[in-house]
């Protein structure tokens, strides 16, 4: 199984909009893979750019606000690099496409570090903010996945919402819980 890492992309197009998203980084020896889906803007601002800035923060609101349309979030300026980082980042790499496998679905962009940064220390753990993580990853699945295994993962998550969670990890959970409901919804609606 390979390492992944869950960050937050920024990506600038060549218009210059930012665009901010959740996507898993794949480790592959010295390289860290890009796979986003086809079509996406990140997809499409890797592929015009050969840029992205991967930001490692443990700010559970970030995940889920991207995931729910809340995409919005305050930015700083990377040093000799067009592309910002987000504000709330602990650390930031600067990434460098250096080779590209194409794929019809999921092309595969192997890049280099080409510069990093640290910009606060990291807390601690904490299972709420791991719990919105994997909540934030299963909204992200929605339509791959059956209603009972849906209902199954968030009964399992909401016990570390409840026993661990602070102000923001419970509001990112509430914006996660009214995708899934709505989902949930949709899909009882056309049975």
């Amino acid at each position: 199984m390979p390492y992944i890492r869950e960050t937050i992309l920024t990506t600038r197009s060549p218009d210059g909009a930012v665009h901010i998203a959740p996507l898993g980084i794949i480790q592959e020896g010295e390289h860290w893979v890009i796979a986003p889906f086809r079509p996406s803007t990140t997809l499409a601002n890797v592929e015009a750019t050969g840029i992205a800035i991967v930001n490692y923060t443990d700010e559970a609101k970030i995940f889920a606000g991207c995931l729910t349309g809340r995409k919005d979030w305050p930015l700083a300026p990377v040093p000799g690099c067009d592309v910002p980082r987000l504000e709330a980042a602990l650390a930031h790499d600067v990434l460098e496409v250096v080779s590209v496998k194409e794929d019809e679905t999921r092309p595969r962009f192997s890049c280099r570090v080409a510069a990093s940064g640290q910009h606060r220390p990291f807390q601690g753990m904490n299972r709420a903010k791991a719990a919105v993580l994997e909540a934030a990853i299963l909204v992200s699945r929605l339509k791959m996945l059956p209603p009972d295994k849906i209902e199954d993962e968030i009964a399992y998550l909401k016990i570390a919402i409840d026993k661990t969670a602070g102000p923001d990890e419970e509001q990112a959970w509430y914006w996660l819980l009214e995708s899934v409901i709505a989902h949930l919804a949709e899909v009882e609606a056309g049975r």
